[in-house]
């Protein structure tokens, strides 16, 4: 059809949601009343790519599975379609095991997202945006902002955030992932959360330092009196 994405991708002729994903669509669906179940587009899209995912591997959306989201949500085809080539979160090709989504905007820029980079691509031997390793373990994707901007610079694997990554950081985490060990996301700089990167600059050893101020009781109580008193 003409209407439909293009792709490369060599496309399944048939997709079925299977009993897991069925159960989250109608839980999904019982959000939205009647005549407004195009609303559950974006939800349904995600579902059919991790069903993608267990069953293959790969986290993409095959076009079979858009037209199957179209006819659960009553939607002309075009309109899903619409919808999963305008959101990066959707691939519209297979991916590897482990898909890079490499933010480069100007907050990771300027904390060094094109070393963050160069490692990812010398490690994978990518060297094309969109492109997956020989041996099917990594996929490269250049993202816009991912809204972490104060732990930058962000490489996303899968669903995981790792944050405040460099050269040594990410060649540790690929290497990780080429083992089958998955780290825990967050700071690779051990951060908490998004403290400053310099660590505390307030209250340094309040609670420990002696209290030198008079005490309020004394001072309360006399304020309190009569005046003259």
């Amino acid at each position: 059809m003409a209407d439909r994405p293009a792709s490369d991708a060599a496309q399944p002729e048939h997709f079925a949601f299977d009993a897991e994903s069925e159960a989250a669509i109608a839980k999904i669906l019982a959000k939205y009343p009647p005549g407004r179940q195009a609303s559950a587009v974006l939800p349904l899209l995600d579902l059919a790519q991790r069903q993608m995912s267990r069953a293959t591997g790969s986290a993409w959306v095959p076009i079979a599975a858009m037209d199957v989201v179209a006819e659960r949500l009553e939607m002309a085809p075009i309109r899903v379609y619409e919808v999963a080539t305008f959101y990066l979160m959707f691939n519209k090709r297979p991916v590897g095991k482990f898909h890079l989504q490499l933010c480069t905007t100007t907050p990771c820029w300027l904390r060094g997202s094109d070393e963050v980079v160069a490692a990812c691509r010398r490690l994978t031997g990518i060297q094309g945006w969109g492109e997956t390793s020989e041996d099917g373990m990594f996929s490269m994707t250049e993202v816009e902002c991912l809204g972490a901007c104060v732990n930058a610079p962000i490489l996303q694997v899968n669903d995981d955030f790792y944050e405040d990554m460099d050269v040594a950081s990410t060649e540790r985490l690929l290497q990780a992932l080429r083992r089958g060990e998955v780290p825990p996301p967050g700071s690779m700089a051990g951060r908490q959360g998004s403290a400053p990167a310099g660590g505390l600059t307030t209250l340094i050893g309040a609670s420990a330092a002696p209290s030198s101020a008079p005490s309020t009781t004394t001072s309360n109580a006399t304020s309190s009196g009569a005046p003259g008193e």
